[in-house]
């Protein structure tokens, strides 16, 4: 059976000036008012949900169409050329007349702290009518990503992300929903995150959130409570599974999610799934082994990389390689393993795709003897 699978959502042009020279402790030493900056050529490529996940699902063999949202403008060219022709993977974005692309300017200068320079373009005017009913009659798996990111898709608590939700699964698809940080100073941080949650998720078979993305929206004093405690480490060093993790967990099966997975950064990734029964509500597009994956629960421990370079995309090819093992017909522990190896392989390299490597070169390296982190 071909499993079809459409990756929508938040796609962007990412583009990075290259700073030559040694670390800076100060902004102000590079960047000033009428200072003449030298750089190297930038570093462009697509990114967003759209492209991390959808194309790292379709190099690790999954068939799969795109449906992010671009502008007609130059930017949006550059989008639809670099997928068409690194990927033949441009036929299903959407053209917004009149609209811009979104991009990012990534300041990563040596030294500082990365400053990123957004517009969130066409994203935000995406909406469920730019999801063709006809392309979700075959599918049997839509992705969705980064809704923090989208005007349109947390508004009126969500209403218009429940429509693309309520959309796929009345056309028979499965359904997968990943988040992405809310900037509390931004129109998204105003947002009843809880609400639209307790709204969607009866919606979604697969919910993938970061642990800091879930805390921050369903208990905000919980995070805040981290972040003391990590005391300006990175979160996720400190957590405990029982204390932290698991309560968070709890109320989004309550919600309604069948199969959650919580990416925790470093140390690996939390997952837990419904009953049967519940889990027999998953299209059978999916062919899912209901009852060998009913009432799982558990940690997957991260594999060591050979080496990091970069987290970008990380969190992305992980949940797509847990999602095209899924398609494969892979147990539950086995699709935990490739997603664990597959976000270890992303991080040795500066981008979220050169690194990733075949399921079979994954397994020989796991049955080899690939350790874990501790």
């Amino acid at each position: 059976m071909n499993k079809k699978v459409i990756a929508a959502g938040h796609i962007c042009l990412d583009i990075t000036p290259v700073f030559h020279g040694t670390n800076v402790n100060r902004l102000d030493d590079i960047l000033s008012p009428g200072k003449l900056v030298h750089v190297g050529a930038p570093d462009i490529h697509v990114g967003g949900s759209v492209s991390n996940t959808g194309l790292a699902m379709k190099i690790l063999g999954a068939d799969v169409s795109l449906a992010g949202k671009v502008g007609d403008d130059a930017f949006g060219i550059l989008v639809k050329q670099a997928l068409q022709e690194q990927y033949h993977a441009a036929d299903g974005l959407i053209i917004g007349r009149g609209e811009s692309t979104s991009y990012s300017v990534v300041v990563a200068i040596p030294g500082i702290d990365r400053i990123f320079l957004h517009n969130p373009g066409a994203n935000d005017t995406f909406t469920a009518d730019d999801i063709s009913g006809e392309s979700l009659k075959e599918t049997a798996l839509f992705h969705f990503g980064y809704p923090p990111l989208m005007r349109n898709m947390y508004l009126n608590e969500g209403s218009e992300l429940i429509k693309v939700f309520e959309k796929a699964k009345a056309q028979g698809a499965a359904t997968s929903l990943d988040m992405a940080s809310v900037d509390p100073d931004s129109p998204a941080g105003s947002a009843d995150w809880e609400k639209i949650l307790q709204r969607v998720l009866p919606y979604v078979d697969f919910f993938e959130p970061s642990v800091e993305e879930l805390c921050y929206m369903l208990d905000p004093e919980r995070f805040a409570d981290w972040k003391k405690r990590a005391d300006g480490r990175d979160v996720t060093e400190i957590l405990d599974i029982d204390r932290d993790v698991r309560p968070l967990a709890d109320k989004c099966m309550e919600m309604g999610a069948r199969v959650l997975l919580i990416k925790c950064g470093t140390p690996g990734i939390y997952y837990r799934t419904a009953g049967e029964n519940r889990l027999r509500e998953i299209s059978k597009r999916v062919c899912l082994d209901c009852a060998g994956w009913s009432d799982r629960e558990g940690f997957e421990k991260s594999y060591i990389p050979d080496k990091v370079l970069s987290g970008t995309g990380a969190g992305d090819t992980c949940i797509a390689a847990f999602l095209t093992a899924m398609l494969d017909g892979c147990t539950l522990e086995e699709c935990m393993h490739l997603a664990a190896a597959t976000g270890a392989s992303c991080v040795a390299a500066y981008d979220a795709l050169s690194g990733l490597k075949s399921f079979e070169d994954l397994r020989k390296k796991i049955n080899d003897g690939w350790k874990k982190i501790q």
